[in-house]
C-alpha cells in the first residue's frame, strides 16, 4: 500500500493512475505529515469515533484518520479517484469509500446507522468554492455533530471568528459563531499541497454547541434578519432591513427596534454582536408576528 502524506508518494499514485485534477472540483491533495498528524490530533479523533470525511481525495488524510478512529465514512464526488482510493485504504477495513455529492448524502441515516444517533466528528480539507454550503448545510440540518475540523482558505477561516468592526466580519462569522465555537489550529502554506494553490489555507475546528449562546424566538428570522443587514453593507442596518422585502419590516419598526435597544438607528449591520442581532430579531419578530 503507498504512504502518502508526502510528495513522492503522492506523485507515484497519480502517476499510476494518470490521474488528471479536475478543476471544477477545486483540488487540492495535502503533501505534509506534519499537517496531517496536526489535523486528526486537533479533531481529537479516538478508538470510540465515527468519522465523516469529506473530500478524501487520494484518500491520504483517510489513512491517518483510518489509524485513529474506529470507523470512517469518506464522501466523494470525483468518480475518477474510486479506483485510487480502493487502492490506497485496501488495508483499512474500517473504511468505507461513498462516492456522492455530501450535499446530497443523508447523513442523518448514516449517524443513526453507523454512531446510533450520537454525535460524530466531522473532517475535511474543503475545495474552497463550497466551503460555506457545505459548513451552514451540516449546522442547519441539526445531524449530530461533536465538532467539524476542516481545511479552508485562510480568509474563509478568518471570517468565521472574527468580531464585530472588522472588514472580514460578516453573515458567515455570525452563521459560525451561533452554532460552534471556532478556532484555527494551524495556518497552511500553498507548498504542503499539489498543486499549489494561489492563496493560503487554515485548518479550523468548529466546536458544535450543545445550545446555541443566544436565545431567539425564530432561528430562521434571526438568519433573514442577519443576511439582510450584510447585503448591502454601506446602507445602515434599518435600511438594509427595510429593503429586504421577505422580511416585511419597515424603516421606522427598524428604527424604533434599535432605539429600544439604546442603539444608534443610523448604525450598520457590521457593529452588533451576535446578541445584539438576536435581541434585534426577537423585538422585530414580536413586532411583526
Amino acid at each position: 500500500m503507498p504512504t502518502l502524506g508526502n510528495p513522492k508518494g503522492t506523485i507515484e499514485i497519480l502517476k499510476k493512475y494518470n490521474f488528471n485534477f479536475q478543476k471544477r472540483f477545486g483540488q487540492n491533495f495535502l503533501i505534509d505529515s506534519n499537517i496531517l498528524a496536526k489535523i486528526v490530533e486537533s479533531a481529537e479523533v479516538t478508538k470510540e469515533d465515527f468519522v465523516l470525511e469529506i473530500g478524501p481525495g487520494i484518500g491520504t488524510m483517510t489513512q491517518y484518520l483510518a489509524e485513529s478512529a474506529r470507523e470512517v465514512v469518506a464522501v466523494e464526488i470525483d468518480k475518477s479517484l474510486i479506483p485510487i482510493l480502493g487502492d490506497t485504504l485496501s488495508s483499512y477495513d474500517n473504511v468505507t469509500v461513498i462516492n456522492e455529492d455530501i450535499l446530497k448524502v443523508d447523513i442523518e441515516r448514516l449517524v443513526q446507522e453507523k454512531n446510533q444517533g450520537k454525535p460524530i466528528k466531522v473532517v475535511a480539507n474543503l475545495p474552497y468554492y463550497i466551503t460555506t454550503p457545505i459548513i451552514m448545510g451540516l449546522f442547519e440540518s441539526h445531524v449530530p455533530l461533536k465538532s467539524i475540523t476542516i481545511m479552508v482558505q485562510k480568509e474563509v477561516a478568518d471570517r468565521m471568528q472574527v468580531g464585530p468592526g472588522t472588514k472580514d466580519y460578516g453573515a458567515l462569522s455570525l452563521a459560525v459563531q451561533y452554532y460552534a465555537r471556532p478556532e484555527v489550529i494551524a495556518y497552511v502554506s500553498p507548498a504542503c499541497f499539489i498543486p499549489k494553490p494561489n492563496v493560503g489555507s487554515a485548518v479550523i475546528r468548529l466546536d458544535r454547541y450543545e445550545k446555541p449562546p443566544v436565545e431567539t424566538e425564530d432561528e430562521a428570522f434571526l438568519f433573514a434578519v442577519i443576511k439582510a443587514a450584510f447585503n448591502q453593507r454601506r446602507k445602515t442596518l434599518a435600511n438594509g432591513l427595510a429593503n429586504a422585502r421577505e422580511l416585511g419590516i419597515t424603516r421606522q419598526q427598524a428604527e424604533e427596534a434599535l432605539l429600544q435597544m439604546e442603539l444608534s438607528p443610523s448604525i450598520r449591520g457590521e457593529a452588533l454582536t451576535l446578541r445584539e442581532f438576536a435581541d434585534l430579531s426577537n423585538i422585530l419578530y414580536r413586532k411583526i408576528k
